[in-house]
C-alpha cells in the first residue's frame, strides 16, 4: 500500500509504508512490543471509549493493516496491556509480601509496592485504577486480580498470625490492600505533595496501629 502521507521526490518512485517508515522492517515479535507501548501511551492518555485503532497507529507511525496483524481488534490490545500490569503489581506485591518476616514491614513493603507502581512515569496504573471499561468480565478480572490476590495474601497472613475467622481475616486483608491502592492513586492524583517515603510511613502506621492491636495467636501459644 503507498503511503499517501509522503510524497516522493519526482525522480522516484513513489515510497511504500515499509519503505517510508524504516521501522516497518521490526521483527515481529519487537514489531508487537512496540505497538504495545504505542497503544499504553495513547490509552493511557485518553482512556479506552477515546481511543481508536487509527489513533494507536497513527501514533506507531504503521498502517492500520499492521496493526491487525498483531491484533484482533481494540479490546484484545487493550486486555493485552491489563495482564501485563496486573503482572508486574502482583510480582511487586509478593515480593513486598516475602520481603519480611516481621509484620510492620510487611505492610510497609506493601504499601511502598503500590505507591511506586502508581509513581510510574508511565503512568500505566491509570490502566488498572481508573480504567473506563469495567463492563467487559475480562477486563474486571484483570483490574480485580492483584487486588484479590494481594488482599487473600494478607487475609492468610493474618489468619496465621491471629488466628481469627477466615472471614474476619479477609475483611482485614481487603481493608489494607484497598486503602494502600486507594491512598496512591489520591496520592499521585493530588501531585505527590507529599514525598513518597513519608507518604508510605504515614500510610503504613495508620494499616499497622490497626491491625497490631490483634493479639498474635502464636505468641499466646508459646507463652503458654
Amino acid at each position: 500500500m503507498t503511503d499517501r502521507s509522503v510524497g516522493a521526490r519526482p525522480e522516484e518512485a513513489p515510497l511504500t509504508t515499509n519503505d517510508a517508515i524504516p521501522s516497518a522492517r521490526l521483527p515481529r515479535a519487537a514489531r508487537r512490543e512496540q505497538l504495545l507501548a504505542t497503544a499504553q501511551e495513547v490509552f493511557v492518555e485518553s482512556g479506552y471509549h477515546a481511543t481508536s485503532m487509527d489513533d494507536i497507529a497513527d501514533r506507531a507511525g504503521v498502517s492500520k493493516p499492521v496493526l491487525y496483524q498483531h491484533f484482533d481488534g481494540k479490546l484484545e490490545l487493550y486486555l493485552g496491556l491489563l495482564e501485563t500490569q496486573s503482572d508486574q503489581l502482583l510480582e511487586r506485591l509478593n515480593a513486598a509480601l516475602a520481603s519480611s518476616d516481621d509484620n510492620a514491614e510487611r505492610i510497609a513493603a506493601t504499601v511502598r509496592a503500590y505507591f511506586q507502581f502508581a509513581d510510574e512515569p508511565n503512568g500505566a496504573h491509570r490502566l488498572l485504577f481508573e480504567t473506563d471499561l469495567t463492563t467487559d468480565p475480562a477486563v474486571r478480572n484483570l483490574l480485580e486480580r492483584p487486588f484479590r490476590e494481594c488482599a487473600d495474601a494478607v487475609a492468610n497472613l493474618i489468619l496465621q498470625d491471629t488466628g481469627m475467622p477466615s472471614s474476619s481475616a479477609q475483611l482485614l486483608g481487603v481493608s489494607l490492600v484497598g486503602m494502600a491502592q486507594a491512598c496512591a492513586q489520591r496520592w499521585v492524583s493530588e501531585g505527590r505533595q507529599t514525598p513518597l517515603e513519608e507518604a508510605v510511613e504515614l500510610v503504613s502506621t495508620v494499616a499497622w496501629r490497626g491491625l497490631g492491636r490483634f493479639p498474635l495467636a502464636r505468641a499466646e501459644t508459646s507463652a503458654d
